[in-house]
């Protein structure tokens, strides 16, 4: 049920195995049908039994627990704030599961920012008690900026950190390999939520370009000759085979 990762790349590799990419279940079928890391909603899950497909649930750990936080905060009427990307994948089943649950389905609202939330701040000064889940791919820093902006508006405030670990490690490793760097890579697909975090992270530090291919770098050819030290780092779905590959076109650079 969508792509597993969002790397072209591997989907294209995947395909020609003979693992197919689909948006929607067709009636009837036979064979195994995969819930990606990313999750599905309750009633996905229905769906693929009912229609005669062997299930096998691949949703990460910690984006489980995302959905079983703000199921839980549904559950005991809190109004649950999303924060993260409304059209990403991991977004869509979490805000799914927890409307499910939710005694007011409207008490459930994806964010994508702090610009997002003033525009419901009525909305949320109103609200008993307010729950924050995070799509896993946030950083701490928009985290705290978020906390910062609703405790003073929220009569009751329970903050759910839900950021996936390996993504914090990835992007603090990152930052410090940005301070020596004039220029860092960012391998990885555009559409990876975590892969575009980390470009937009380093941004901040040095000169950064995110690619998706060896092949873009040409593109780049005059900032990457004119830069002493290059970082090179990826995102969480990028295939050490492809990250090599632009290593070896940089060294040709």
């Amino acid at each position: 049920m969508g792509e597993l990762i969002h790397n072209s790349h591997v989907i294209s590799e995947l395909n020609d195995l003979g693992i197919k990419t689909i948006d929607t279940l067709p009636e009837k079928g036979e064979g195994i049908c995969i819930i990606r890391s990313h999750g599905e909603s309750d009633d996905i899950f229905k769906q693929v039994q009912e229609k005669g497909y062997e299930l096998v649930d691949l949703t990460c750990f910690d984006v489980k627990k995302v959905q079983n936080k703000a199921m839980e905060l549904a559950q005991n009427d809190y109004f649950v704030i999303i924060l993260g990307r409304k059209e990403h994948p991991e977004v869509k089943a979490i805000c799914a599961n927890a409307k499910m649950c939710a005694i007011n389905p409207n008490n459930v609202y994806v964010a994508k920012d702090i610009e997002a939330l003033k525009a419901i701040e009525n909305t949320i000064k109103s609200a008993k008690k307010v729950g924050l889940v995070l799509q896993t791919t946030q950083t701490k820093e928009y985290l705290f900026e978020v906390v910062d902006y609703l405790s003073k508006i929220c009569k009751i405030l329970k903050v759910e950190n839900t950021i996936c670990p390996s993504t914090s490690l990835r992007q603090n490793e990152a930052k410090k390999l940005a301070q020596e760097s004039d220029l860092m890579v960012v391998v990885g697909s555009k559409k990876s939520a975590n892969t575009t975090h980390l470009a937009e992270i380093l941004t901040q530090i040095t000169k950064t370009i995110h690619i998706e291919h060896q092949d873009e770098l040409d593109s780049f050819n005059n900032i990457i000759k004119t830069s002493n030290n290059i970082g090179v780092t990826a995102g969480a779905s990028t295939p050490d085979s492809i990250i090599n590959a632009v290593i070896k076109k940089l060294e040709t650079i």
